[in-house]
């Protein structure tokens, strides 16, 4: 993303929520945890970072830390990543960069170890928007954390939210778009729009889910925050350049090569390639958009400044609501964030695979705490190796890529940033 545009939003003024004690009884699992306050951070008033021990499954302990922000925190809140989409980045360098009070790991992305990586670090799994700008598709079906602003509060909520994505030609032909920042083809995640397979089976896809889709006709628009090229394209592609006023100034065949500033590319694959023939001619104007959807099919009511897509809905009203069959049972290290019933927002890591020292947690461990902590609705980010909490600069858990191993900061897609207003 071009430096200017995240600074921008990072710099959103975000009044925040405070979690304040809830009635909430901690589950019969989790024994009354031990807690130690750190040393005075300064955080500014509004702003809690506090940390524990838990008994998450009765018998092993973790380390849990929470950031608790209220609605009138003297703060703001913006997601924010590396330089560039394409490319991950460290949550820590994240933060010094942005010059964030504190942050965490945000969206699930396309790994580089995944067994389906397309090469592109740093690339968000589901939808993900900066300063009101879509810069990836939802992933339909799946839970978003939306903040917003509210008479000068943050408002934040969990809903499961779609894109629809569509650019209009000079002479009004709409086309629908399959995404945004993304290599054409494959949706790894699932959850797309139109002509979806499941890669493994080639059949059509039916719900989203874990692995990697295909599609051999697709439209996706690139944007400078991806990066400075778009992806080498298969024969028989075509790629329109687009201009900051929306006007095509050329076309290229195959697709990829260098992205406009302040510009966009149209790029196709397939039969959509016919429509960038015959609409997208040197000189003329198109105009894309992409419009966030609720779980009813309305438009989000706004305004969204910051939207992160997550894989698992912990909470909804107060109950477990973890729908997906394949919900691992297994216990990992976890992000997850939460809302109180009184708006405020959590920010919460667990700390796993040290044995003896950090069990873990499985997903229902992490609904379980979400409610002990006093979140309403609650939603998964991205977990394991990826789990990471930044505070004054610090680094407060201890993230491990695997059992056992060394503490090690995992370069990820993006953050959740808390910064002074």
């Amino acid at each position: 993303m071009a430096r200017r545009t995240r600074l921008a939003a990072a710099a959103l003024v975000v009044a925040v929520a405070l979690a304040g004690c809830t009635a909430d009884p901690r589950p019969p699992d989790d024994p009354a945890p031990s807690e130690s306050q750190p040393e005075d951070l300064g955080l500014p008033e509004g702003v809690t970072y506090k940390e524990s021990v838990r008994k998450l499954d009765g018998e092993e302990s973790s380390h849990v830390r929470v950031l608790t922000i209220r609605p009138d925190a003297k703060v703001r809140v913006a997601g924010m990543h590396g330089p560039a989409v394409a490319h991950a980045e460290t949550v820590r360098k994240m933060a010094e960069t942005f010059g964030a009070l504190a942050a965490v790991n945000a969206s699930f992305f396309d790994i580089s170890t995944g067994k389906s990586y397309a090469g592109y670090d740093g690339d968000p799994l589901g939808l993900y928007t900066e300063g009101g700008k879509v810069l990836s598709e939802a992933i339909k079906g799946r839970p978003t954390l939306l903040l917003g602003y509210n008479r000068g509060k943050l408002s934040a909520r969990v809903d499961e939210v779609s894109t629809d994505g569509v650019v209009v030609s000079e002479d009004g032909v709409p086309q629908e778009l399959d995404g945004i920042n993304r290599v054409p083809g494959r949706i790894l995640g699932c959850g797309g729009v139109g002509g979806d397979l499941l890669a493994v089976t080639e059949e059509p896809m039916q719900e989203p889910y874990g692995g990697l889709c295909t599609d051999t006709d697709e439209l996706v628009v690139f944007t400078p925050e991806w990066g400075e090229r778009t992806p080498p394209g298969p024969p028989g592609s075509m790629e329109a350049l687009i201009d900051a006023d929306g006007r095509v100034t050329g076309v290229r065949k195959p697709a990829g090569g260098a992205v406009p500033k302040n510009g966009s590319t149209l790029y196709a694959i397939g039969t959509d390639t016919e429509w960038l023939r015959t609409h997208a001619q040197t000189g003329a104007v198109l105009t894309t958009s992409f419009v966030m959807n609720d779980a009813t099919g309305s438009v989000v009511p706004g305004p969204v400044e910051t939207a992160v897509g997550g894989r698992y809905r912990l909470l909804r009203d107060g109950v477990p609501d973890i729908v997906e069959a394949t919900s691992p049972t297994k216990t990992a290290p976890r992000t997850a964030v939460g809302v109180t019933k009184n708006g405020s927002l959590l920010l919460v890591t667990i700390d796993g695979r040290a044995p003896g020292i950090d069990a873990g947690a499985t997903v229902m461990q992490t609904s379980k705490l979400m409610a002990s902590l006093g979140a309403r609705d609650a939603m998964m980010l991205d977990g394991g190796g990826s789990t990471t909490m930044i505070v004054r600069d610090q680094l407060r858990n201890t993230p491990r890529g695997a059992e056992g191993a060394e503490p090690s900061e995992r370069p990820v897609a993006n953050g959740i940033g808390i910064f002074e207003q």
